[in-house]
């Protein structure tokens, strides 16, 4: 045999028990450790329906567009339910209590005003609603950890709701939109027709303005032109009247001017005849104009009151214009806040963005078309009061003129007698002058009534001119009213037509049709979907790496205290001879316990790996790896060399990221990663478990490979040395 000194340390170990049942014992070590560890904390979170967690519902409730909102009782429901915790529904004090008598590990208090808060999305001022998490963290520090998370997903659920419920009570608000943009279209429509109506009625309206604004022109013109005869008229009866007095007063030199009075006389009687003839003509006329004109008159002032009913008509639907404008616009404002709300339903945001703004676009022009309306309601409103008053001014004057024009027919027939009575005693002149002078005096009366009658006539003409051309400006400006009338009943007429036709769309486009599955799309768009890459189905495989390889330094730290690292049981060939008599047992050792702690985690606890055979190789490098490691401390420094272990076992413990992630670490502690062998041992333990990288385990592997041959390299140096020191003269004798 070649290696006696293997032997002599192995017979050595079984014949002195207090050496063989230490051995024995360290053997389970690793299971102690990995297996105790792992089987406790395999699977804590299937217990967590045993950790008693206290819940208070303090919740008043409230309402929402008559809607009973219960959201307390609605949570405390989903939690009996729920089996993520013991729960237990006490009082707030009960609650509190339990916590400071350590009863419960944590309170989730839901507040008074938790339904009533959910009730302000839509105030100036809205208020969250709040869940109170009251962890007991002295109690468990860990548990209070977990009731956080599990109070993050009590919050996410709530929300849930709460959108939920907001999402039904928004599309209760579209669909009521909906109704009222039908029913708004239908009323643009039939304001659309009258529109029109009034648009026709507008544009006669300004015709016949325009043509009694002609004919008032031609009217005045003419009672212009009569107007200044009738002063050429009344100048020459005035004359007339000179006249005849001169004669009368000279009667005695009438004698020598009778043939030029005779001629004179004869275009007096034609004159006078003519005069008498127009006078009765137009005498007759005058109470046709009298009472056309107060017809015309009456017309004007019944005018004036249409329309100033109109203007009020006009201003209140400009008004209802401005506020149907103000409405769509506020509409608009709310729509823009419930965004978040629709940001899962792009395309209908879109069209409803678009739909409110052509709304607001035709009700703009609606409310500019009313007020146009408006304006020249006003100013048709002037002209027809200035109208009125200017007939009745012309009235008066026509009045006026009918007496005037009746006075002067008299005096014109008085006139004509005379005239006659004068041609024809003309040629009794010479023989009747006493005649002649009664018919002078008589022809003077006549001459002085006549003058009295034309001023009177010049009077009532010079009022009719008046009137008339007060009637032709009101006519003028009611014309010029109209016309505006007939232009903005045109874009009155255009903006109702185009709302009318935005209102149906719009309408079309915000009609939609949500059901529970719409409220639970809108209330929870996205969902969490876990696609795991190499899932780790619970603790106790996730912490399987770091356990195993603690384990089995603790194994090989323990071995070191039973098991003589230096003192050989016999004596050593060479220094050899020696390590590998030491390093062989230890090694038989460590193998073992790295196989019973396999068999434990595997056929015990149900550890899934990805290659068992891999898994149990891996497990023995793990092992040698520890145990030539500890060999060499102890063997070159002692008991020192066991304190050195224990110091880099608990950096191992800290830098190997086998629980949390090295980047959560301190940055010093992280530069001893990449130094120590536990680093390799759970990076090849992973990949061995659960990623399935057999190529990351195998270069984990020549890692460990590589501490094991440069610390056994230098434990074979050390026995060799020592060798030299105490057994190199026996080998020589």
């Amino acid at each position: 045999m070649k290696n006696k000194l293997f032997i002599q340390e192995l017979l050595a170990i079984f014949r002195n028990k207090k050496l063989l049942i230490p051995i024995i014992a360290v053997l389970f070590i690793p299971v102690l450790y990995s297996g105790m560890f792992l089987w406790a904390f395999w699977d804590p979170y299937e217990h967590l329906s045993e950790l008693p967690v206290a819940v208070a519902n303090e919740d008043s409730g409230s309402s929402i567009d008559g809607k009973e909102l219960e959201l307390g009782d609605g949570l405390v429901e989903k939690l009996k339910e729920s089996k993520d915790f013991g729960y237990e529904f006490v009082s707030e004090a009960e609650g509190k209590k339990g916590l400071e008598q350590q009863k419960y590990y944590m309170l989730i208090k839901i507040p008074k005003d938790f339904s009533e808060n959910a009730t302000t999305l839509m105030d100036e001022q809205p208020k969250k609603l709040e869940l109170v998490y009251m962890p007991n963290e002295s109690f468990n520090f860990l548990s209070a950890q977990i009731g956080e998370t599990a109070a993050e997903r009590i919050k996410a659920s709530v929300s849930e709701k709460v959108s939920e419920t907001y999402a039904e009570t928004m599309f209760d608000k579209i669909g009521e939109l909906a109704n009222g943009l039908n029913k708004a279209s239908d009323g643009a429509a039939e304001l659309n027709d009258g529109a029109g109506k009034l648009k026709g009625g507008s544009q006669e309206l300004y015709q016949n303005l325009s043509v009694l604004a002609s004919k008032s022109i031609e009217f005045n013109q003419g009672l212009n032109i009569a107007n200044s005869g009738i002063k050429e008229l009344a100048k020459g009866a005035d004359a007339l009247n000179v006249g005849l007095g001169q004669l009368e007063e000279g009667h005695a030199k009438l004698e020598n001017a009778s043939s030029e009075l005779l001629a004179g006389q004869n275009e007096l009687k034609t004159g006078a005849f003519k005069v008498k003839t127009g006078l009765e003509e137009a005498n007759r006329k005058v109470p046709a104009m009298v009472e056309g004109t107060t017809k015309l008159k009456q017309g004007s002032e019944q005018l004036a009151q249409n329309l100033s009913a109109w203007k009020n008509g006009s201003d209140s639907a400009a008004a209802g214009a401005a506020d149907l404008h103000a409405g769509i616009q506020e509409l608009q404002k709310q729509v823009e806040m419930m965004k978040p709300l629709l940001s899962a339903y792009p395309d209908k945001q879109e069209q409803l963005g678009k739909a409110l703004q052509e709304l607001e676009a035709g009700s703009a022009k609606l409310a500019q078309g009313t007020e146009t309306l408006s304006g020249s309601a006003v100013d048709l409103a002037g002209g027809a009061q200035r109208i009125s008053g200017g007939l009745d001014e012309l009235v008066q004057g026509q009045g006026q003129l009918q007496h005037g024009m009746a006075a002067l027919t008299e005096g014109s027939t008085q006139l004509e007698a005379g005239a006659n009575k004068l041609s024809t005693g003309q040629e009794q002149f010479h023989s009747g002058m006493e005649l002649f002078g009664d018919k002078l005096g008589e022809a003077k009366a006549g001459s002085v009534k006549l003058s009295q009658g034309t001023s009177k006539l010049t009077g009532g003409m010079d009022q009719l001119a008046a009137g008339s051309s007060a009637m032709s400006n009101g006519t003028g400006q009611l014309a010029s009213g109209a016309e505006k009338l007939s232009e903005g009943n045109s874009k009155v007429a255009d903006g109702t037509s185009e709302l009318a036709e935005k209102l149906k769309t719009g309408a079309e486009e915000a009609e939609i049709n949500p059901d529970k599955r719409t409220f639970k799309m809108l209330a929870a768009p996205v969902r969490l979907d876990s696609e795991k890459i190499n899932e780790v189905p619970n603790y106790g495989t996730g912490f399987a790496p770091y356990f195993l390889s603690l384990g089995l330094f603790v194994g090989a730290l323990l071995l070191s205290i039973v098991f003589p690292l230096r003192e050989p049981a016999g004596v050593p060939k060479n220094g050899v001879s020696w390590f590998l008599s030491k390093f062989g047992i230890l090694a038989g050792i460590g193998i073992i316990q790295a196989l019973v702690a396999d068999a434990i985690v595997i056929g015990g606890l149900g550890l899934q790996v990805e290659n068992i055979p891999l898994f149990l190789i891996f497990s023995i490098f793990t092992s040698l790896t520890f145990i030539a490691l500890i060999q060499f401390l102890v063997t070159l420094l002692g008991d020192p060399g066991r304190f050195v272990a224990i110091v880099i076992l608990i950096l191992q413990l800290t830098t190997s990221a086998g629980t949390f992630p090295l980047e959560l670490i301190p940055g010093f502690l992280q530069k001893f990663n990449a130094y120590l062998p536990m680093t390799y041992s759970v990076q090849g333990f992973k990949a061995i478990i659960s990623s399935g990288d057999i190529g990351f385990m195998w270069q984990n592997a020549g890692i460990l490979a590589a501490y094991i041959v440069l610390l056994s390299i230098g434990t074979l140096v050390y026995f060799q040395m020592m060798y030299k020191r105490r057994f190199a003269v026996l080998a020589e004798k």
